[in-house]
């Protein structure tokens, strides 16, 4: 039988447990650099377990000449902490873009040993890009507003005079007045899918199943314009209930695997789409105007193995008539942004050769705070048309 003794020295400290609580990596350094102990987040944010860690160098780990070095050295000297920001610990074995936020601070109890926290920049980038997102949504509705108004008006006339002419035009001449006609169609086609920008009207949310929500576009996407492409699912079982509209819901999601299912179109049998949901807790969103900080822990992710998103597209990615496709309008990805935007959450892309991902941030259904919210199906929707499928469109 295990003494009490025992069972004090097996279990974690308080302490122990606190810092691995915390979604930050954090480290202590000793005086000769190696690294003395580590929380569960450091661990993952280097790939490496704790028992490995205590045997390395902190240089072995970072870049050379890393910044990080030179803060420990001045923190020791100073015995007063330290931060700095945007530091690039990237490498190899943990990736190429590693930005973070340093928080190094002498440990009083114990002379010579350095505490370091660790804040990846992704979450601090996801809010600016996220403002940067809804403005960029803003500028397209009041294009689209202008585009309304000062456009097909116009078009209309135009195309009601080419079709004058065309009564008694020659042959030759004919073609050219349905050439006239044919492009004000597609202008004004254009126009109503900038009208989309426009749209606040309020819609309804409610409580949404996420995977009959990826299950419904998986099945549309088989039956279509991904039949050739092979499908994984790693889906959180016990994921609670996302506050959506489940229409747009799908929308969004239909949207970017169109987009995956384009992007490795040329990999034949090695194609692959993965669909994922996890639970990652500690991602709050400051809103403007609010006090109130807004939890997004649903994380959903549509990933491919295709050649990736060029570098120069990253910064834009989300923003209107942005695209890689010869024939794309490049208002796919602005679209999508604007729905999850409307709902309250973020989405951002990872993109490297064979692996890019499109990871979508929300809020959880509370009950609490929308008892009259309705309850949505949306097992048997079509998101083009708003019309029920029949059963063989959906096999």
């Amino acid at each position: 039988m295990t003494s009490a003794a025992e069972h004090r020295k097996t279990r974690p400290s308080d302490a122990d447990a606190i810092l691995n609580a915390l979604p930050n990596p954090v480290i202590l350094i000793g005086p000769d650099g190696k690294i003395v102990d580590a929380n569960n987040a450091a661990e993952a944010f280097f790939e490496i377990s704790t028992q490995f860690l205590q045997r390395q160098q902190l240089k072995e780990l970072v870049p050379f000449g890393s910044p990080l070095l030179a803060l420990i050295d001045q923190v020791r000297t100073s015995n007063a902490p330290v931060n700095e920001y945007k530091v690039d610990l990237g490498t190899p074995r943990m990736g190429a873009d590693r930005q973070v936020d340093l928080h190094v601070a002498p440990l009083t109890e114990r002379p010579g040993h350095i505490v370091v926290m660790l804040q990846e920049r992704t979450i601090a980038d996801k809010m600016d890009r996220q403002l940067t997102h809804r403005s960029a949504a803003r500028s397209v509705i009041a294009l689209a507003a202008m585009l309304a108004h000062e456009i097909k008006n116009p078009l209309s006339g135009i195309r009601g005079a080419a079709q004058l002419l065309e009564q008694q035009a020659s042959s030759e001449d004919r073609m050219l007045t349905r050439l006239i006609c044919d492009e004000a169609d597609r202008i004004v086609t254009l126009v109503d899918r900038m009208e989309v920008f426009g749209d606040d009207r309020p819609v309804a949310r409610g409580p949404v199943n996420i995977h009959s929500v990826l299950d419904h576009v998986k099945r549309l996407a088989q039956s279509g314009f991904a039949r050739n492409v092979r499908f994984v699912e790693d889906y959180d079982p016990s994921l609670p209930p996302v506050l959506a509209n489940q229409d747009q819901l799908i929308q969004v999601f239909l949207n970017l695997v169109k987009n995956a299912a384009e992007a490795v179109v040329d990999l034949g049998s090695d194609a692959e789409i993965q669909l994922t949901t996890a639970f990652r807790p500690g991602v709050r969103l400051s809103v403007p105007g609010k006090k109130s900080r807004v939890s997004l822990p649903l994380e959903f992710c549509v990933k491919d193995n295709g050649p990736g998103v060029p570098e120069d597209l990253m910064p834009n990615l989300f923003d209107p008539f942005v695209t890689t496709k010869q024939t794309g309008s490049g208002l796919g990805l602005a679209l999508v942004a604007k729905i999850v935007g409307d709902h309250g959450g973020i989405i951002e892309c990872e993109s490297q050769p064979r692996k890019t991902t499109f990871r979508v941030l929300m809020p959880i259904f509370n009950s609490a705070k929308h008892p009259d919210a309705p309850h949505t199906d949306p097992s048997h929707r079509d998101v083009v048309s708003g019309t029920p499928l029949h059963a063989s469109q959906e096999r």
